[in-house]
């Protein structure tokens, strides 16, 4: 996830082509924005977490990433 600085330094940039529609370069920004995670880190400072008990959901993520990735060698 970027730190505080990158986002704020984030701009969007979306060119947008010739007799291209307003649907699509808003779907373009959209797919961007999300990416950013800008509204994913705002959710999360909303309120405080401790740091154990981040610690234990970045172990539960990646003790089910790492099954996936047996499950789909096996």
């Amino acid at each position: 996830m970027p730190s505080q600085k990158e986002i704020d330094k984030i701009m969007l940039i979306i060119p947008v082509k010739d007799g291209e529609s307003i649907e699509r370069a808003l779907k373009k920004y959209k797919r961007k924005f999300d990416k950013t995670g800008v509204v994913r880190q705002l959710r999360a400072r909303q309120q405080f977490t401790k740091p154990s008990v981040t610690k234990r959901q970045k172990m539960s993520r990646a003790v089910y990433k790492q099954a996936l990735v047996a499950q789909e060698e096996a």
